[in-house]
């Protein structure tokens, strides 16, 4: 029986931009309109089919209130590749993006990044072009999603694949 490779890759940025809700939406199909803020940490894994092989992406969910701050260093060792995830509705979530890829850094110091405006389906307040200038300038792609329509999400997990795969 061959072992399928297992790529471990984290989902950051701060509370209630839709880390958790991406997951769901990728890994179970779902989007649930409440849901319960993670505590500290939470995975899924998922099989992904990239150009010429299949892979199980271990995919990890970080909690993005300040408390939790100093478990999650922990938990970025081993990862292959990050998203960093803010909300287009809230500003203040994507200035915090620098920030998130210094504390991933912090413990793991080459990693491939994607950037990621979640609700794209609501009213912007972060321009595309800036949300490009963001990534070009950390030398990471951008692309927008929706947890709600599920727009962008098989895109979004499966560039994380190809990432940690290739490196």
């Amino acid at each position: 029986m061959n072992r399928l490779p297992v790529l471990k890759v984290v989902v950051a940025g701060d509370g209630t931009v839709g880390k958790t809700s991406l997951i769901r939406r990728y890994c179970e199909g779902k989007f649930e309109t409440t849901r319960v803020q993670t505590i500290g940490v939470d995975f899924q894994t998922q099989t992904v089919e990239l150009r010429d092989i299949i892979v199980k992406l271990s995919i990890w969910d970080m909690a993005g209130q300040d408390r939790f701050a100093v478990m999650r260093a922990g938990f970025y060792r081993g990862s292959r590749a990050s998203a960093l995830v803010f909300d287009l509705t809230q500003e203040v979530s994507f200035g915090n993006l620098e920030r998130w890829r210094g504390e991933i850094l912090g413990t793991v110091k080459e990693q491939p990044f994607l950037v990621v405006g979640n609700k794209v389906d609501l009213e912007r307040r972060v321009s595309v072009e800036q949300a490009n200038a963001f990534a070009a300038s950390i030398g990471a792609d951008y692309i927008e999603t929706s947890a709600l329509t599920g727009q962008g999400v098989p895109a979004l997990f499966e560039f994380l694949a190809e990432r940690a795969f290739r490196g």
